[in-house]
């Protein structure tokens, strides 16, 4: 029989590996579907490229790769009938096969075992050979199989409790020196003290400066002042101002390259008057709450519905999704999308498209991630009610609990959250720059296809006055969601606030217990009415007077999407620094019509403001010049950069390519040329030097500049520009207006201010969403024109700003960095509420305590 074995193996050797370090397993869940080994048909890893496929989709992998050799595992699960210990878990027969391999159900009240069978399975005769067969395998084939059994599952590490890499206590944290400047850093309204950037901001432990982090890939980030100004002073540790919590915060090392932790942080960071230890603290349940929990208590039952007994319901659409930890603000985030019509046909309608022409590794492709969860969750495959067998005995034992099992985020999580600084750990975020994460994520993975988060996109017209000469401007940009504010002084109950708030007061003078406290019921229309309300223009610029000059500005819609979402911004900060959720409650409608919202554009009598910019000031950072030059006039290549890019796993030409599209900077800016450039067809293809780049006139008549036929500026000359930092829109624009001139592009840049480009709406389709409450806005007020008509400009559905409200998201606790996130949605005529791997039947959807708020478009009919 080893003989027989030996030789049926022979020609599949050569596919055969032994996972390497750095090697991932997937053996405990299918790249394709939530199939594990506890499935049915068990899980079927490959042994060439280690990746998990459960039956329905084994298959396809082995037509497309031609590998052959897979290792089937199956756990069997049973209760032990006699005996049975209340609460046990589960008891291991056979411990020794899959080891490392965690539990993909809960167990609740009752004594099981299982035992796991292994097994060799070659295709596409399916001959199987029982393992362990140690004497009568290869040795090869014995160290491969025995090491896959071993190896721990490919998301091991980024279970909740150790989804990070491990990060080392820095040197710099016990002697940190911290200056008696009288620095003290206010608990909002922090900016860059450089260029006025108001997000990605780092905190010096040494000198208190407040300064803006490194540009990122995605666009996002800062100017890199903060480590421009370590290089300046030498002082070394920096903490990321809105990551502080009382468990830590984010810290940097500049001299030490990487995050680190400091123990003393609690201490570095009440020398500049914050007290990290008074913002909330953990529950034991693995959310968090703050300190005065029993003020919040009423909050966490009402929105969970909690005490009422509340019916379980399955199938189709009502599938739950396991909570990672806190991955919460995910879960409801993506129960919404996917019960959305475009979303549901982008990705499950083409399942099977998608699955056919994944790539080799599907667990790193998106389309592929995001059918497998969309399928996952509205097959109802993974959604079924206990047999009645389990219901009569149950009964009978009275102790009927729905056990819904709902879907593992794992894969996707990992996935679209990989390279994220905030997504990327096991920390609370905000559900609301989750959800503008997924779009953008979905803008970039759409081109050429249908891109479903169309729905949500809308135009939005900001009209600026000069107070002083009464002349206008109208800009228009693009936008996904408005912001709504909550104007506490328009509350109903604000006599009962302001006696509970003179209440509390007097007690914690007193060291009495605190009153119960008052939530402020604050009418929609109010919210409505403070959003609509013009606002001042801090430092606005009259090109009317040449001068600076009071002015105001006023938001309207240019047209309405498919799908309306608005935000409730609920949180805010204390004097004390402490980051809090104001308490109210909303009376926000099911119905809702906003056409009088509608924008009108320059009116009969209104004169526009003259077509001219602000004097121009060069910033003093004048590294984007430097590298233009040193791309320009010296095109040699940093080779040590190039190898140490190399080294990373990246192809060499497309090393070659990152270096020197980014001026020789260093192998970190390289990087994140890579990652941004990584899925183009080109990417690994030999580097083209772009000796044609000509500052003459005649640089039309170059290659690079024989795209003009389209009207698109080279992807090069794109490229070196949005290296530096500038948005993709505002370079386009720059090249389209000097005839992809490099140089005279850069200075158009400077002298043209990305908020003047409202002829750039060709190019809005690439730019990321923005977060801010009608901080973008579009170029035409006619409500009839539709930019689908036009291919260049940005797709926008226009239509009736009539809705009706189908899903909202709750959060519970005081902040956006703690707490717990519930979602409800409208199917079938009837409330659901989504609380994790939990679904059913709403009795009481609050829809008052709502944070995030989506609506469908009503038909004209």
């Amino acid at each position: 029989m080893a003989a027989d074995l030996g030789e049926l193996l022979v020609p599949y050797m050569p596919t055969i590996r032994v996972p390497r370090t750095g090697d991932r397993v997937f053996k405990s869940e299918c790249a394709f579907s939530y199939d594990s080994p506890e499935s049915e048909g068990g899980l079927y890893v490959c042994m060439n490229t280690f990746l998990g496929f459960g039956r329905e989709h084994v298959e396809r992998h082995y037509r497309k790769t031609g590998q052959s050799v897979y290792m089937h595992l199956k756990r069997h699960i049973k209760e032990v009938t006699t005996g049975a210990a209340g609460g046990a878990i589960p008891r291991r027969r056979n411990g020794k096969v899959f080891l490392d391999l965690e539990l993909n159900r809960d167990f609740n009240g009752e004594d099981y075992e299982y035992e796991d069978e292994a097994k060799l399975v070659i295709f596409p005769d399916h001959y199987e050979i029982p393992l362990p067969n140690i004497e009568e395998l290869p040795a090869l084939v014995t160290i491969a199989c025995d090491a896959v059994l071993n190896a721990a599952s490919a998301y091991k590490k980024q279970d909740p409790e150790s989804w990070e890499e491990e990060i080392q206590v820095s040197r710099h944290a016990r002697s940190l020196r911290q200056l008696d400047n009288g620095v003290k850093i206010p608990p909002s309204g922090w900016k860059c003290q450089k260029c006025e950037m108001r997000e990605n901001l780092w905190l010096n432990l040494t000198d208190g400066a407040v300064l803006c982090g490194k540009w990122f890939f995605d666009g996002s980030g800062g100017n890199g002042h903060a480590l421009e100004h370590y290089r300046e002073t030498n002082f070394p540790l920096a903490v990321k101002l809105d990551t502080i919590n009382p468990d830590g915060a984010d810290v940097y090392s500049f001299e030490e390259e990487e995050a680190v932790l400091d123990p003393h942080i609690s201490e570095h960071l009440s020398h500049f008057g914050i007290d990290m230890l008074q913002l909330q603290q953990p529950t034991e349940n693995g959310h968090h709450t703050d300190n005065n929990a029993r003020q919040r208590v009423s909050e966490w039952e009402v929105i969970q519905e909690s005490g009422m007994k509340l019916k379980a319901v399955y199938g189709s659409g009502y599938t739950g999704i396991k909570n990672l930890g806190n991955s919460c603000y995910l879960s409801t985030i993506m129960q919404v999308l996917f019960s959305i019509p475009e979303f549901q046909r982008m990705y499950v309608g083409n399942l099977q498209r998608i699955y056919d022409y994944s790539p080799l590794d599907p667990t790193q492709d998106f389309a592929t991630q995001m059918a497998k969860l969309g399928y996952g969750l509205l097959s109802g495959q993974y959604s079924k009610p206990p047999m009645k067998s389990e219901l009569i005995e149950q009964v009978m034992k009275e102790e009927y609990k729905h056990q819904q099992r709902g879907v593992s985020p794992r894969m996707f999580k990992g996935l679209v959250s990989k390279g994220h600084p905030e997504f990327s750990s096991n920390r609370q975020q905000d559900a609301h720059e989750f959800l503008l994460h997924i779009i953008n994520l979905v803008e970039r993975n759409s081109a050429g296809s249908e891109n479903p988060s169309d729905v949500f996109r809308f135009l939005v017209e900001e009209r600026v006055q000069c107070c002083q000469t009464r002349r206008v401007r109208y800009t228009q940009r693009v936008d996904y969601l408005i912001q709504l504010p909550a104007p506490i002084e328009c509350a109903t109950n604000r006599e009962e606030l302001l006696a509970y708030e003179a209440k509390r007061k007097d007690a914690e003078e007193n060291m009495r217990a605190p009153p119960e406290p008052v939530r402020a019921r604050i009418p929609f229309t109010a919210c409505l009415q403070a959003f609509t309300e013009p606002e001042n223009v801090p430092d606005f610029w009259s090109s009317a007077l040449q001068a600076k000059s009071a002015g105001v500005k006023t938001s309207r819609f240019a047209s309405f999407p498919e799908y309306l979402i608005l935000q409730i911004k609920k949180f805010t900060f204390g004097v004390d620094w402490v980051p809090k959720k104001l308490d109210l409650a909303i009376d926000v409608p099911d119905f809702l019509d906003l056409n009088r919202l509608r924008a009108t554009g320059l009116q009969v009598g209104e004169e526009e403001l003259p077509d001219l910019t602000p004097p121009i000031v060069l910033p003093e950072d004048t590294r984007v010049i430097s590298v233009l030059i040193n791309i320009l006039a010296a095109p040699e290549i940093d080779e040590v950069a190039v190898m140490q890019l190399a080294e990373m796993g990246f192809p060499l030409e497309a090393c070659r390519k990152a270096v020197y599209y980014t001026g020789n900077m260093g192998p970190e800016m390289a990087f994140n040329w890579i990652i941004a450039h990584m899925e183009e067809p080109d990417f690994a293809e030999p580097l083209t030097l772009p000796s044609m780049i000509d500052p003459g006139p005649s640089s039309s008549n170059s290659p690079m500049g024989a795209t003009s036929l389209d009207n698109s500026p080279p992807e090069e000359s794109i490229a070196i520009l949005t290296s530096m930092g500038f948005p993709r829109s505002h370079t386009i624009q720059a090249l389209k207006a000097t005839n992809n001139n490099l140089e005279r592009a850069l200075d158009w840049i400077f002298t043209h201010p990305e908020e003047e480009e409202s002829d750039a709406l060709s190019d809005m389709a690439d730019t990321e969403p923005n977060d801010n409450a009608f901080s973008n806005a579009n170029s035409h007020s006619d409500s009839t024109l539709s930019p689908d008509r036009d291919a260049s400009g940005p797709r926008i559905k226009d239509g009736p700003g009539r809705y009706e409200l189908f899903a909202f998201i709750s959060h519970m606790g005081a902040s956006t960095m703690s707490g717990h996130y519930v979602c409800h949605i409208k199917k079938e005529g009837r409330w659901v509420i989504y609380n994790d791997h939990k679904v059913c039947l709403s009795e009481r959807p609050p829809k008052d305590l709502g944070y995030i708020y989506f609506y469908h478009r009503l038909s004209s009919s």
